[in-house]
């Protein structure tokens, strides 16, 4: 192995700048519980960008340096800037999840267990050519699973898992998804139709309909349709679903969604002035539209919206549960928490204005992939 390594950093300057670059880094040596891992796979999820971009306007992106040391620049509104304080002149790796083989390992027994092995990761900074982990952040994956098909095997399938699971402890039986195209849609999907859960998909676009149809969706609505809340209601009358979650988090969503819960519990049952009794619940897991949560309350008195995030839910279970999820996850990577990629770039190709104008969007079918070994 060479003596240093490329890593994507994000910094914010006291001026009022972000800044993304690749910094080399001397080599990682492990300790003894330790592995270092050769990165070959990490997807961009949207939890990624949070802290790539930070508060950034990206629409301001300016690039500098080379094609091997790209620079790219953006201005943070003055106003934001309080708020991000606690990063200036810090420059943070960047990197959820990711796979790779195990090239380096310290001497207990668990980590030369480890040595040669194709594993999946997470703990942060995976947009490096080499990762230092502890044992215990490494899923060793099935032989003759690719690191490309490991990359995703920690964010999206334990979300998708989290979901179903926090149905059942609060006992639900079917749910609400929007955005639900997106590869975790498509993932939950496969999910619910595995275990024979009833699920309800809310899309944009025709063309997610479609999509979301072709993998055996029952359940799809168009948020665009003039119809949509009648959609739903009809949905939420035969699938019972009464507990949803939102990836978009902004504009009226939320609110429809516990109203065409109310409207199906309603249908047919008596007049009640404080509405029906049985509890309708969204939780809120995504900020695809920025502006404010408006709720306009139809729905009776027994409903809840909150936040919903993959840590705390696996604080709350418990390590032994998270440990069954992802050996689930390991023997069923091909299958059921398959994912797909539209694009494959180095780390120098991420930081590119082309491909950041594709990827902080977040649109279907445009999710990329980054091979820090390539190059």
């Amino acid at each position: 192995m060479s003596e240093s390594c490329l890593q994507i950093q994000s910094l914010i300057k006291e001026e009022g700048v972000l800044e993304l670059s690749l910094a080399e880094l001397e080599m990682p040596t492990p300790k003894a519980e330790q592995v270092v891992v050769r990165v070959e796979a990490a997807p961009i999820n949207p939890s990624d960008l949070g802290l790539l971009f930070g508060p950034a306007d990206m629409t301001t992106a300016k690039a500098s340096g080379t094609a091997e040391a790209p620079i790219i620049t953006a201005e943070i509104p003055a106003g934001l800037m309080p708020g991000a304080a606690a990063r200036v002149g810090q420059p943070m790796p960047v990197g959820n999840e990711g796979a790779g083989v195990v090239v380096a390992a310290g001497d207990s027994e668990a980590a030369q267990g480890l040595l040669g092995k194709t594993v999946s990761a997470v703990g942060g900074a995976m947009y490096s050519q080499f990762r230092k982990l502890h044992v215990s952040q490494c899923l060793v994956l099935e032989d003759g699973t690719t690191p490309e098909e490991g990359a995703s095997c920690f964010v999206n399938p334990l979300t998708a898992l989290g979901m179903v699971e926090t149905m059942r402890r609060e006992g639900h039986s079917a749910l609400v998804h929007t955005a639900a195209a997106s590869n975790l849609g498509q993932m939950l999907n496969k999910l619910c139709q595995a275990d024979g859960v009833p699920l309800v998909n809310v899309v944009r676009k025709t063309e997610q309909e479609e999509l979301l149809r072709g993998i055996g969706a029952q359940y799809v609505v168009n948020s665009s349709s003039p119809d949509f809340l009648d959609q739903l209601t009809s949905a939420l009358s035969e699938t019972g679903a009464t507990l949803a979650f939102d990836a978009t988090g902004g504009g009226e969503l939320a609110s429809q969604i516990l109203t065409a819960m109310e409207r199906a519990l309603m249908a047919g049952g008596g007049f009640s002035g404080y509405g029906s009794s049985t509890h309708k619940q969204v939780y809120v897991y995504g900020g695809l539209d920025r502006s404010p949560t408006v709720l306009n309350r139809a729905y009776g008195m027994a409903w809840g919206i909150g936040g919903w995030l993959l840590t705390p839910f696996m604080e709350k279970v418990g390590m032994e549960e998270v440990v069954r999820l992802q050996q689930r996850v390991a023997r069923e990577v091909k299958t059921t928490f398959a994912s797909s990629y539209s694009q494959t770039v180095s780390l120098a190709e991420a930081l590119t204005l082309d491909a950041i104008h594709t990827y902080r969007l977040h649109s279907t079918g445009t999710k990329f992939l980054i091979d820090p070994s390539r190059g």
